[in-house]
């Protein structure tokens, strides 16, 4: 009865309130529209980074980078060579410390491929196996056509594991 009082119910019945609201909805959405095509077009033609708007530089070189590295390696080292030689152990080098990380990446590697070869189903471990065995058979044609002698297929697994990036 309120409705109807204030005077709303004829305009409620005639649509024109709807009609309102939807050319508001649609001028808020074209509005929101052109400003996200605006700052889309800003951002992509714009001539320049946001570093040269902010006049940002990099605090280090990576040349201070690399030498602020090193030190810090060399750091750690001596502190471990001191508290071997308080145990009475012999002192370490840095191509011993390469070496370790060097072999930890290597048997990392080798768990990895492991790993991933037990996840492969039978199915492509025998995909690829015949890719293996056709890749195989046509490096041997090449091979007999310049005279040189086969290779086997452990010899070309261990091959392709030795390209293979780590």
């Amino acid at each position: 009865m309120l409705v109807g009082a204030l005077g709303f119910a004829p305009a409620l019945r005639a649509g024109r309130t709807i009609a309102a609201v939807d050319a508001f909805a649609w001028i808020v959405a074209g509005g929101l529209g052109a400003l996200i095509i605006a700052l889309v077009l800003i951002g992509r033609y714009y001539p320049g980074t946001g570093a040269e708007v902010l006049d940002w530089k990099p605090t280090r070189s990576l040349e201070a980078e690399a030498e602020l590295e090193a030190e810090d390696v060399q750091q750690m080292l001596d502190a471990q060579n001191e508290r071997r030689r308080a145990r009475g152990e012999g002192e370490r080098t840095l191509d011993d410390l390469e070496g370790d990380i060097a072999a930890g990446m290597r048997e990392q590697a080798r768990l990895r491929a492991a790993y991933q070869q037990e996840q492969r189903s039978p199915e492509q471990r025998a995909l690829d196996d015949e890719d293996l065995r056709q890749l195989l058979a046509a490096r041997n044609e090449r091979r007999r056509q310049r005279g040189e002698p086969e290779i086997g297929e452990e010899e070309f697994r261990a091959e392709i594991e030795a390209d293979r990036p780590q």
